[in-house]
């Protein structure tokens, strides 16, 4: 192994890098690179491109990259247990502990890139020269399919190997290995048939899909995503409706009734800072979906803290764990409950109105029928095609936010973002250039999951219940993190 490329990495000015570090800076100097200069945040890096070019291939599919997203980091998570004093791999078998003369930095980064890239490859393998050229990049040969259990490649492989092997038939179907799914990846194995067609809304309480333009003229009604995702075998939680919500309003409900107003209004009086939250939060152009965001959030926390390696190793495999298993959760409640979304509900109690709303992306706001009101999202996405209750956005932001101040010890956040209004949804009607703020975790969290009520997609209720149903699990999966990493 040439040390002479993964040590390139090492270039630090060690100025800069005491400021900030605190009475633990000359620890973390003997560690290696901080921040954004570590090995473990770079692979996040790849992993999130990845995960951007997913969905310009395949469209949002949000649980499926959450999935991906976790298994990656679990098998990085389990090659670098090998090299710590006492943390447990969640899937790795049959490597003892490394002895402690060989738990070297150098050790370490070639176990987890070569975990990176067996897991990478196997999930998204259409990026396979982007995985490549980076191992190239590091000096390691991604030839290279030892399963020494005793050598740092070894090791690498076997932790994919072990996640990759042992995640199959986990209810994912994301081989068609589910009886009746003929090997069709992520075939829909439990029948799942919507109770409303997009034309005839005849069960207002149930889901209806929508039409969304397909870009050329034409227009086409996309199928429930990933109904079955209620089905797949969490990681940290103990069952998928293990913190399952209790119902949503009643159809008729005067507590429905003002939830469902409650969204006419504020779309109707949207602010430029508004319209930015919904679309930041949205994630786009090149989405990486919620997982991806929220990943995207906890490297703002390692450039911050100046991160060592071996602490963004465990912090991204919380963080992700807790959003694959908040997806999971949330299409537990989300299927079955099969609610309405504010689309028809707005269509339906105010029918016979004329209301103030946002008319499309040639339009801007305006007066029209309540049956022609629409959420603030573009024609070839118009609403996230499967049942509102509750909302992913709001689970998996109440989730990772969670984990992130159990993980920090603390709720600061201080990051923000700056985007102009609109353009990500009506570039023909561009607002002001706008700063988003984020404080701390929760307001975060609590920014996103409004966002969603903001962009006419939730009620409250879904928000709300969506919000604590992920606060929930991050504290369950609090624990069997602590348990894996020796705590």
């Amino acid at each position: 192994m040439k040390k002479c490329k993964l040590y390139s990495f090492y270039v630090v000015v060690c100025l800069g890098l005491l400021t900030g570090c605190g009475t633990n800076a000359s620890t973390k100097l003997n560690q290696g690179p901080l921040g954004e200069d570590n090995l473990a945040y770079k692979w996040a890096q790849i992993a999130l491109e990845a995960t951007a070019n997913d969905t310009e291939r395949f469209k949002p599919r949000p649980t499926v990259t959450s999935r991906y997203l976790a298994l990656i980091f679990v098998s990085m998570f389990d090659a670098w247990t090998a090299y710590d004093s006492k943390a447990v791999p969640v899937y790795l078998k049959d490597v003892s502990r490394r002895p402690e003369e060989e738990r070297t930095l150098e050790k370490k980064e070639i176990a987890i890139s070569y975990a990176a890239f067996r897991a990478l490859m196997e999930y998204f393998p259409g990026d396979s020269l982007l995985f490549t050229g980076f191992m190239l990049d590091l000096g390691l040969d991604p030839d290279l399919s030892s399963k020494d259990p005793k050598s740092p490649e070894g090791i690498g492989n076997l932790a994919a190997f072990y996640v990759i092997s042992s995640r199959k038939g986990d209810g994912a179907n994301q081989y068609g290995e589910e009886p009746g799914s003929s090997k069709i990846p992520y075939f829909d194995y439990t029948g799942y048939k919507p109770a409303n067609s997009a034309d005839v809304n005849s069960d207002l309480g149930r889901w209806q899909p929508k039409y969304f333009s397909d870009g050329k003229g034409g227009r086409f009604a996309p199928p429930c995503l990933t109904p079955f995702w209620d089905r797949v075998k969490p990681i940290g939680l103990k069952s998928a409706d293990q913190f399952r919500p209790g119902p949503p309003p009643k159809i008729g409900s005067e507590k429905l009734n003002m939830e469902v107003q409650e969204v006419v209004d504020v779309q109707s009086n949207l602010t430029d800072y508004q319209k930015a939250l919904v679309e930041y939060m949205r994630d786009g152009p090149k989405s990486v979906q919620q997982a991806g965001h929220w990943l995207r959030f906890a490297q703002d926390v390692s450039r911050r803290d100046k991160h060592t390696l071996d602490q963004d190793v465990k912090m991204y495999f919380y963080n992700q764990v807790v959003a694959m298993d908040a997806f999971i959760a949330a299409w537990d409640s989300k299927m079955f409950y099969d609610y309405a979304r504010p689309f028809a509900l707005v269509h339906s109690l105010f029918e016979d109105q004329q209301i103030y709303g946002w008319a499309g992306e040639k339009t801007g706001m305006s007066q029209l029928p309540g049956n022609q009101w629409r959420p603030y999202s573009p024609e070839v996405f118009l609403c996230p095609p499967f049942p509102s209750y509750v909302s992913g956005h709001s689970a998996v932001s109440g989730a990772c936010a969670e984990a992130l101040r159990l993980w920090t010890g603390s709720d600061e956040f201080g990051e923000s973002a700056t985007l102009v209004a609109g353009a990500m949804t009506e570039p023909d009607f561009l607002g002001d250039t706008v700063v988003l703020h984020f404080p701390t975790f929760t307001e975060t969290a609590e920014m996103a999951g409004f966002s969603r009520v903001l962009g006419g997609y939730h009620i409250q209720s879904d928000n709300l219940e969506g919000l604590e149903l992920g606060r929930n699990v991050a504290n369950e999966v609090w624990g069997f993190y602590n348990a894996h990493v020796g705590d």
